[in-house]
């Protein structure tokens, strides 16, 4: 046989074969919208778009995408992903360790953010809470209505603002931006005011650059190892135990 007629037996494989790796390259960045149903992302694959009305979501470690939304459903995402915009209205959001995301936004549901990821804008729900592990960065606001802030560790280039939450700025977390309990206006959505004051902590080595900020009343504790730009609205109580005292 000559090498001719190997190479002409070989290309109608190669070709099939390159074939099959462009139309696998294609499919994997290719949008995903449904009406009804979940949608699944594999793990290391790349996406445009992934979305759906009446179901949720759910993205494989090391997955790309560009935008996340559903409806009803919430967004859970593993590790080392990468997002753009993600948003639910009746659901929560959770991504893994080192996520990367542009912004967080959920309606009905709380958004739960893993170790050492980064956020490129904010991170905002109405009715539900936040929370940001240790090593996180967010390059925006944290805000919520109803619903409870904690970061661990993190650094906030913005604010962190809520209506009816609790606050913890965690243990070595740096807000450059303040920290903001608003009262209810007719700009927000509709809030149910609980009898019981927020509750804000400001924990150990923690650094606040900007103002305290409390519109209505909230019962405040500060680590004698943080530092915080002015406080108005409350008078701080120091504490300089692991925890801050309970109520």
């Amino acid at each position: 046989m000559s090498r001719f007629q190997v190479r002409g037996r070989c290309a109608p494989l190669l070709l099939a074969a390159a074939l099959a790796l462009a139309t696998g390259a294609a499919f994997a960045q290719s949008d995903i919208s449904k009406v009804n149903g979940g949608v699944e992302a594999e793990a290391g694959q790349t996406y445009r778009d992934l979305s759906t009305v009446n179901g949720g979501i759910r993205i494989g470690d090391g997955a790309t995408a560009r935008d996340v939304d559903t409806v009803n459903g919430g967004v859970r995402a593993g590790d080392d992903v990468t997002l753009g915009q993600v948003e639910t209205v009746n659901g929560a959001i959770e991504l893994g360790a080192r996520a990367r995301a542009r912004s967080l936004e959920s309606v009905n549901g709380g958004v739960r953010v893993g170790t050492d990821a980064k956020i490129g804008g904010n991170i905002e729900s109405v009715s539900g809470g936040v929370f940001v592990d240790r090593g996180g960065r967010v390059d925006g606001n944290v805000s919520t209505v109803n619903g409870a802030i904690g970061v661990v560790g993190t650094e906030i280039t913005g604010d962190i603002k809520t209506v009816n939450g609790d606050i913890t700025v965690g243990a070595g977390s740096h807000v450059r931006g303040r920290v903001v309990v608003d009262k209810p206006s007719s700009n927000w959505f509709p809030v149910t005011i609980s009898r019981r004051s927020p509750r804000v902590i400001i924990g150990p080595d923690a650094i606040v650059d900007g103002p305290l900020e409390f519109k209505r009343e909230v019962t405040l504790y500060v680590h004698t190892s943080a530092r915080t730009g002015a406080i108005s609205g409350a008078t701080a109580v120091p504490y300089d135990s692991a925890r801050a005292p309970q109520e």
